[in-house]
């Protein structure tokens, strides 16, 4: 049973920026032992309050007008740095939203696991070797021992947010912040991921604070649920209680917001976008002292489709399986063998030059939308950068209505155009990655986890969008994506990848209805189990 007593005490928190206040009179307990959720749409100051109880705020730009957070009894607000810094990493730990930002590029998942452990635990030589082994072995990153080496960029972004949180659970906190720890997982995976926090939460009487978009994952994970709308907590109470009978106004709104509908059913003969013909796309292994090649990762291995105007071909399987490297071998940003043809032109063999023209016809939204927006650049210059590079505006005025009308699409004030992505939530930074691909009006986008940052009414509203902009222009999807209830929203066919192959593949309502290989049968057991838990 959990203790009842208090670890951490928020007490009418308040964060501005500036003249805007994002977190407005907060307050909630959180006990050891115990789960609280925190839900709300995308700004609504879920991360904000999180980050705030670590002072990883951007003071003094950031401050607490009022408020208080009390840990174990010490007071975080206006706490001294080596306060604070015995607290961070070893009693209270976050496993962030966005892992590419997090982890350092230029550093080893080794060396970066284990840099937690030397701080904090003093571990040198073969111990903390033996322990980092441990802790990836636990999150479920394959084959460990060949990853110890690898850059953050060589992993999948399922397999970043394991080694994200195989940091945090390195000290054994007594408080785990985990904001979004399942976004960039698929759903085999994620269902591990709980159970290992679940696991590791009973034998550790861990606290954990879950900020999360998914509210099936709420109904499985806690014991009370706070829902936030503008900075403020609306609701809060024992999880079956707020779900079963929501009191206020947009806790009911969020718990009726889910993907809902179907592809319209367009033509499957409708001439041919993109064609793979026995895709490959291996990496060489390399060892010894010479550094020669003894093996291969087969990231893609022989894999054949097709995908037709107007349609959505959804590519589905756990991290790792290649479909975001299948993805960008199809539009030539990855080197690949056996054959690419679009628009009825091969394009395997072509040089820079010549492909250049077709890469306005070629788009593809990234995963991570953070990552792939430069910071450097207002929203404006992001979304209009394609119209100069490919000559697409005849001046300033034709250039500005096209960024203004591309917002517009995707559900964004075009006043925003003159701010800078780290302005934006994280859901409200995939729509200006979603404007910058439709703005050149494409015949083909991939999109690689689209909905995977956004919360679930902004995901039904994305995927209306994506379905809305299909049927009046006839645009061809891939769609890469863990979460199946929006596949099945989107897709007209359906292709399922396990390590770098294809294991079936067909129309997406018939592999939904009735899955033919067992692989397939455990994916939708996963995705449908974690739905209705």
């Amino acid at each position: 049973m959990n203790d009842v007593t208090p670890i951490l005490v928020v007490d009418d928190l308040a964060v501005s920026f500036g003249d805007t206040q994002a977190v407005r009179g907060v307050s909630f307990t959180l006990a050891r032992g115990e789960t609280l959720a925190l839900v709300g749409e995308s700004g609504s100051g879920k991360s904000v309050t999180a980050l705030s109880i670590l002072q990883l705020l951007p003071y003094p730009r950031a401050r607490h007008p009022r408020g208080s957070i009390r840990f174990d009894g010490t007071e975080l607000v206006g706490a001294p740095e080596p306060a604070l810094r015995a607290v961070r990493g070893a009693r209270i730990s976050m496993v962030f939203q966005e892992p590419m930002t997090s982890l350092n590029p230029l550093h080893s998942i080794e060396t970066q696991v284990g840099e937690v452990l030397e701080i904090h635990e003093g571990l040198r030589g073969a111990p903390l070797r033996t322990r980092v082994l441990e802790l990836l072995a636990m999150v479920g990153i394959p084959e460990v021992e060949k990853r110890l080496d690898a850059l953050p960029h060589e992993l999948s972004g399922g397999q970043r947010q394991r080694v994200m949180i195989a940091m945090a659970l390195a000290n054994q906190p007594d408080i785990l912040i985990a904001d979004e720890p399942t976004t960039a997982l698929d759903v085999t995976i994620q269902a591990q991921i709980l159970k290992l926090l679940k696991d590791l939460q009973a034998r550790m009487g861990m606290a954990l604070l879950f900020i999360t978009h998914d509210l099936g994952i709420v109904r499985k994970m806690a014991d009370r649920v706070a829902v936030m709308c503008r900075g403020e907590i609306v609701e809060t109470g024992p999880v079956a209680e707020v779900f079963d009978t929501p009191r206020h106004p947009y806790t009911q709104r969020l718990l009726a917001a889910e993907p809902k509908g179907r592809p319209a059913g367009s033509d499957p003969d409708a001439p041919m976008v993109m064609e793979a013909l026995d895709l490959k796309v291996w990496f060489p292994i390399r060892g010894g002292l010479f550094r020669k090649t003894v093996g291969h990762i087969k990231a893609v291995d022989g894999v054949s489709l097709e995908v037709r105007r107007g349609r959505t071909i959804g590519v589905v399987g756990e991290s790792g399986s290649g479909k975001t490297t299948l993805g960008l071998a199809l539009l030539r940003l990855t080197g690949s063998e056996g054959g690419i043809v679009f628009g009825g032109r091969p394009i395997q063999d072509m040089g820079a030059g010549a492909l250049r023209p077709l890469r306005r016809e070629m788009q593809m939204v990234f995963q991570d939308p953070y990552g792939s927006l430069s910071p450097r650049l207002s929203v404006g210059q992001i979304v209009g950068e394609g119209l100069e590079v490919h000559h697409l505006a005849a001046g300033p005025g034709e250039r500005e209505a096209a960024i203004v009308q591309a917002l517009e699409e995707v559900g964004l004030d075009p006043d925003s155009r003159h701010r800078y992505p780290h302005e934006f939530s994280g859901g409200q930074r995939q729509r200006i990655a979603i404007a910058r691909a439709l703005v050149l009006k494409p015949k083909f986008i991939v999109l690689d986890e689209p909905t995977s940052a956004l919360d679930v009414s902004v995901q039904a509203q994305i995927v209306d969008l994506l379905r809305d902009i299909q049927a009046r222009h006839a645009i061809a999807y891939l769609f890469i994506s863990h979460d199946l209830r929006v596949v099945r929203a989107l897709a007209d066919d359906l292709v399922v990848m396990k390590d770098g192959k294809v294991v079936e593949a067909g129309p997406a309502e018939s592999l939904f209805s009735a899955p033919r290989t067992a692989y397939t049968r455990a994916l939708m057991a996963a995705a449908f189990d974690l739905e209705v838990a």
